[in-house]
């Protein structure tokens, strides 16, 4: 491993060079040409490696860096080959690292690992199927079943996997949502009356401020850059939020722009707040205190009096609980000065559009949810919800999360959803709600849970407490895992395991009807259709909707009221069905083959009216509660590398951070380093600190000195989750607090090896 200082701008000729060199290594020109000539066209398929809106108008090439690698890693022509299963035992892959696993290739068969045997080994999907269904009728309740579901998954197969799960009998539907973005929906379905962003992606270009807050989207969504930069050439300012400075917010150098490649690109952020972390809420606090004391001195010239009477509740208990806050424990909570907090203050007066964007640094905190409900606040004091160029943005990371949630896929789903379902399919679907990811891994932990099934995701690897999650998963009877390719999830396994292989969001979908295309939603509340662009790299792989569809017909059987048959035979049976279910998808066949897609309503952002319970947006008073951190510890984040997405890496490099080769590493201020009694390149043990549990530990990391905000430190996802307790969650939405974890740091035993397998 090697560290040299941070990189101070993004994009530009290396990362057109990364992209290419990794894709066309991978795939050879022609595959590489085909695929990425079609990434997030208009006709093509929609990139899986984030949830970021595209365009109206398409360029060649619309996509970024890591997208690239994300489309490479998928459609490989390499493959697991059969014997695999025998040359390597469950023992023997337990000690790879998630890099190595990923790296082996494409899954092309079902393999089933049997009770008390180290190996996995190749069967039919008859057998396969049969075997999920035996165990799933044989439980004494289908609550003892739980079903995941990641982000990759399309709306159409995620539409029959949660009607599958109803009709079965429960609605444990955890699924990656609960992991990140579960306080934003939280907030803001209580405040605004629907969990989605309020603006359109033309929105951006139309601002005069945006606020860019606990994100990183030059590694995250490196697309974003480019509609800030648009943003910044029309007048725009922006203010970066964080406890890290991230090269993407400092100066982007698009490499679709002669300036990009060989000029000096664009800056962006206009002031960069590098907040202690967990800190968020009272800066919002504190610019919405500026706010109403600038109105009281010019009393109807600053707040928006006919938007906050005719559509808003809570104002004047907002403004009685802001009267009582303490500007030094905001500074303390903050970092802050008070001079740099009025600065912000001072712009956000001065802009008549505001945009507020968000993701995990904000929703994985303790107070996640209120902090949430803060941003909403300083929002409708000015009116910027419901106006172009302004509102509330949350930045999904899957392509397609924010459609699985759409389309059903919730442990607690209203009731109004389940009659329409119960309407269109002539069953009663269950009612009481079910269990989120963490309280998943709880209920395996009690015995409840015997068989776990993922479509789709690396549950053991993102969840929090990853000891006692992989503990956890080892006392089901049954995991199956529907994969592309290997994962942690793969190899830490219930007494008997079976991993479906599946055909990825790249490969061609050809049913008995002729081939199929599916859908997805972004951030944006935007709809489109995505086509496979290559064949399957096998042809004993089947889509997720066969598998589920199958399945389904294997433990309910082919005479319900279902035709689980047609569905697989043409998806446009599915899309009809969820015309009928789903709001806003009225004729979702003819919408959805428009080039480009559609819109879906949406209430705040299209006319100003809010679904709550009172039908009004809701200005709400939230306590302030700093996070505390003991003398001679730190508040640990933990964060992605640029060469990652989620749970998969694509290489150990993260170059914007100047680490190359390895991930076990723990960046942490210098001054906190001489405060600690570390230096540079020290190697440490860190043990997190959670009351009343025994601290858990991550062994011996490498100290990096880097300019994070005083008291803080980082480390990498997911090697870090294993210091998070799965007792740490955010109050109202039970997101694992993965960004405020008391650490200590101690030098590392001799004995303890780097974390990262080769």
């Amino acid at each position: 491993m090697t560290v040299q200082p941070p990189e101070s701008w993004a994009a530009g000729l290396p990362g057109v060079t990364s992209a290419m060199s990794y894709a066309v290594g991978e795939l050879g020109p022609s595959r590489s040409l085909r695929l990425l000539s079609r990434v997030n066209q208009k006709d093509g398929f929609d990139c899986m490696s984030c949830a970021w809106p595209d365009p109206g108008h398409r360029k060649r090439a619309e996509f970024c860096e890591n997208g690239a690698r994300a489309v490479t890693w998928e459609a490989t022509p390499a493959t697991v080959p059969t014997s695999f299963w025998a040359e390597h035992s469950l023992t023997d892959l337990l000690d790879r690292s998630e890099y190595w696993l990923g790296m082996q290739g494409r899954l092309t068969e079902p393999v089933y690992k049997a009770a008390d045997a180290d190996h996995y080994v190749p069967v039919s999907w008859e057998r396969a199927l049969r075997l999920v269904a035996d165990k799933l009728r044989a439980l004494d309740s289908p609550d003892q079943a739980a079903f995941y579901t990641s982000g990759r998954t399309a709306n159409e197969t995620a539409f029959v996997y949660q009607l599958f799960v109803r009709a079965f009998g429960t609605n444990n539907l955890p699924d990656c949502s609960n992991m990140c973005h579960e306080s934003t929906g939280t907030a803001m379905l209580e405040t605004l009356g629907i969990g989605k962003s309020t603006v359109a992606y033309d929105d951006f270009a139309k601002a005069d401020l945006i606020v860019v807050m606990g994100q990183n989207p030059g590694t995250n969504h490196p697309r974003m850059l480019g509609a800030l930069e648009d943003a910044k050439r029309n007048g725009a300012a922006i203010v970066a939020v964080n406890p890290l400075p991230e090269a993407g917010l400092r100066r982007f150098k698009n490499p679709k722009t002669v300036r990009g490649l060989v000029g000096r690109g664009t800056e962006l952020a206009d002031q960069f707040l590098q907040i202690r972390s967990g800190g968020d809420m009272a800066l919002l606090q504190w610019i919405s205190r500026r706010v109403i004391e600038a109105e009281d001195r010019a009393p109807g010239t600053v707040l928006d009096h006919s938007f906050l009477s005719g559509h808003t509740l809570g104002l004047d208990e907002f403004r009685a609980h802001l009267a009582a806050l303490d500007a030094h424990e905001v500074v303390r909570a903050t970092g802050l000065s008070v001079e740099e907090m009025d600065e912000l203050a001072d712009r956000y007066l001065a802009a008549d559009r505001v945009i507020i964007t968000w993701a995990m640094g904000i929703t994985q905190h303790r107070k996640g949810v209120d902090t949430i409900k803060e941003i909403v606040n300083l929002l409708l004091l000015r009116g910027n919800i419901g106006k172009p160029g302004a509102g509330a943005s949350p930045i999904r990371g899957h392509s397609n999360v924010q459609g699985d949630r759409t389309m059903g896929i919730w442990e607690r789903p209203p009731a109004a959803f389940l009659d329409a379902l119960a309407a269109e399919f002539s069953f009663e679907p269950p009612r009481r709600h079910g269990l989120d990811s963490v309280q998943s891994i709880e209920a395996m932990q009690r015995g409840e849970i015997k068989v776990w099934f993922a479509l789709g995701g690396n549950l053991v690897a993102a969840i929090s407490d990853t000891a006692a999650a992989e503990a956890a998963m080892r006392g089901t009877g049954l995991t199956v895992q529907v994969s592309t390719k290997l994962n942690r999830s793969h190899v830490v396994t219930g007494a008997e395991a079976l991993i479906l292989p599946t055909l990825g969001r790249t490969d061609v979908d050809l049913q008995a009807s002729g081939p199929q295309f599916l859908s997805v939603e972004d951030s944006v509340c935007a709809v489109h259709a995505t086509h496979g662009a290559v064949a399957p790299v096998s042809d004993t792989l089947l889509s997720e909707v066969s598998i589920v569809t199958r399945l389904a017909r294997a433990v309910l059987g082919d005479d319900g009221p279902i035709d689980w048959a047609g569905f697989e035979r043409d998806y446009d049976t599915i899309r009809e069905s969820i015309s009928h279910v789903v709001p806003g998808f009225a004729d979702f066949n003819r919408q959805v083959r428009r080039r480009g897609g559609f819109v879906l309503p949406n209430g705040p952002r299209d006319s100003r009216t809010f679904a709550t319970s009172t039908g009004k947006a809701m200005i709400t008073v939230n306590e302030l509660v700093p996070v505390e951190c003991p003398p001679g510890r730190l508040i640990l984040q933990t964060i992605r590398s640029h060469d990652q997405f989620n749970t998969t890496m694509y290489s150990l490099n993260d170059r914007y951070r100047g680490i190359r080769g390895g991930r076990d590493v723990v960046l942490v201020n210098p001054d906190d380093l001489l405060d600690l009694g570390l230096a540079d390149g020290d190697r440490v043990d860190i043990a997190s600190e959670w009351p009343g549990e025994p601290d858990r530990w991550l062994r011996n990391q490498r100290v990096v000195a880097y300019p994070t905000s005083r008291g803080c430190a980082a480390a990498y996802f997911p090697e870090a989750n294993v210091l998070v307790s799965l007792a740490s969650t955010a109050l109202g939405s039970n997101t694992p607090v993965s960004k405020a974890v008391i650490v200590r740091l101690e030098p590392a035993r001799p004995t303890a090896a780097p974390q990262t397998a080769p």
